[in-house]
């Protein structure tokens, strides 16, 4: 690396630390992130599962909407569930795939730094 003096200069162990640590909050964040898109995936599946489930009451009690719009209201909601999980798995695969790009970097800079 570099000569030049940096602000860190003489806590290069605690930075070491740090960033482990903050690799490892990364990863959890981004396994959180992704149980939020399969809990709002899910929700969207079900609640589309139900209009088009109870479309007859729905369109006997509200005499706005005919059974063929709650159908597709349902139906669309299925397929943003479905979409929503599939971003969500992509979303996820791609941002796992760059910490650990990032962390073999990281490993392959302090081997260097330990040879002679």
């Amino acid at each position: 690396m570099s000569d030049k003096p940096t602000p860190y200069t003489g806590l290069e162990d605690q930075l070491i630390l740090r960033d482990h640590l903050a690799a490892d909050r990364t990863i959890l964040a981004n396994e959180r992130t992704y149980l939020a898109y399969i809990r709002t995936a899910l929700t969207l599946f079900v609640a589309g599962l139900s209009f088009v489930h109870f479309k007859d009451i729905f369109s006997s009690q509200v005499a706005i909407f005919s059974s063929h719009v709650v159908e597709i209201i349902g139906i669309i909601f299925i397929l943003l569930g479905i979409a929503t999980f599939f971003v969500g798995f992509v979303r996820y695969r791609r941002m796992r795939a760059l910490i650990h790009k990032i962390k073999e970097e990281e490993l392959r800079e302090l081997g260097e730094e330990d040879s002679p």
